[in-house]
């Protein structure tokens, strides 16, 4: 049985503008100790997505409004706040995008850490700070005992998203969701903070959620990718099945415009053209047809399900069998 099984989940905002279909009727499932790569463009529900399943939504305006999400054979859709609050933290925990405004700049980062030890692992104040340093040292920050006293503001950016990290394994946590993890950092420390994800998880044998806009760190860390677009599932299949024989037009186009070092020096980089649709009234037909090369009427009459290309491999659109001889054709 999945770690992880999600059911025809959908997320709606109720605004004065009309109700804004954030996550329309997803599903997917993870198994335990797999890494998960979530992608799309801004806005596309990845973040909802994982908000959903850590019930975390603003509740007014968003509302999960059907779905289930099975969580070691238990529905947490069904849980009440309290139950809900023992799964939170404890068996799933979340790095989020921007860790200066997810750490509480007033309390040190030693009571940050010692909080979740102490509540839901029945520890004392001594042995909590003394696993909140062991949790430090292990995520790379030296001199870890004595930096439980300093406060967020006193961390770089590198070391904030650390001890993020270090309190999302604090209760080795069956499931992480790592939401744009290392977004605001540069590319050397980016490296470090996912090979550090990726060692803790393997040591603990914990499963990993990456959403992510960064399609190589997906090729380098994800077991299995799934592609989102305007609040649905386009496309899901292993990491080398997505990367080398994608078959939907949008992965396609976002492979396209991420530039390649064996690519030739000044190689235009392709972009794709138009707008994501308004999530309030979503065009008839697929949600990427009018900015889709290769729409047909078909296209923009009918929406697609995903459909099994393999036994690993299923996308949404029409002319997913025929999309490797056409896109030779436009090139």
């Amino acid at each position: 049985m999945p770690l992880l099984e999600v059911k025809d989940l959908a997320t709606h905002f109720f605004t004065q503008e009309g109700v804004v279909k954030a996550v329309n009727g997803i599903s997917f499932e993870l198994e335990e100790g797999e890494v998960l790569g979530v992608v799309g463009e801004s806005g596309c529900g990845k973040s909802v997505s994982a908000l959903s399943v850590m019930r975390l939504v603003a509740d007014p305006p968003g509302r999960t409004v059907r779905g289930e999400v099975i969580f070691e054979g238990e529905d947490l859709l069904k849980l009440d706040d309290s139950e809900m609050r023992k799964v939170r933290g404890n068996k799933i925990s979340m790095v989020f995008q921007e860790p200066m405004t997810s750490l509480n700049p007033v309390l040190t980062i030693g009571r940050q850490l010692t909080e979740t030890a102490e509540l839901h692992m029945g520890m004392n104040k001594k042995q909590a700070e003394q696993h909140a340093a062991e949790l430090l040292q292990r995520v790379g920050i030296p001199d870890a005992a004595n930096r439980l006293k300093d406060y967020p503001h006193q961390f770089s950016g590198g070391m904030r998203q650390r001890v993020m990290i270090a309190i999302a394994m604090s209760c080795n946590p069956r499931l992480i969701i790592a939401d744009e993890p290392t977004t605001a950092l540069d590319v050397t420390i980016q490296a470090q903070i996912l090979e550090l994800m990726q060692e803790l998880a393997r040591e603990f044998g914990t499963a990993l959620i990456i959403i992510t806009h960064n399609l190589g760190v997906v090729a380098r860390y994800a077991h299995r990718v799934i592609v989102m677009y305007a609040g649905k599932i386009i496309e899901t299949g292993t990491a080398a099945e997505i990367y080398h024989n994608p078959r939907h037009p949008y992965t396609m186009g976002l492979l396209a415009s991420v530039p390649r070092l064996d690519e030739i020096q000044r190689t235009k980089l392709q972009a794709i053209e138009g707008l994501p649709p308004n999530l309030v009234n979503l065009p008839q037909g697929c949600s990427f047809a009018p900015r889709c090369a290769y729409a047909n009427d078909k296209c923009l009459q009918e929406e697609p399900s995903l459909a099994n290309y393999s036994d690993e491999h299923t996308a949404a659109c029409w002319r997913y069998a025929e999309l490797p001889e056409l896109a030779k054709v436009s090139t």
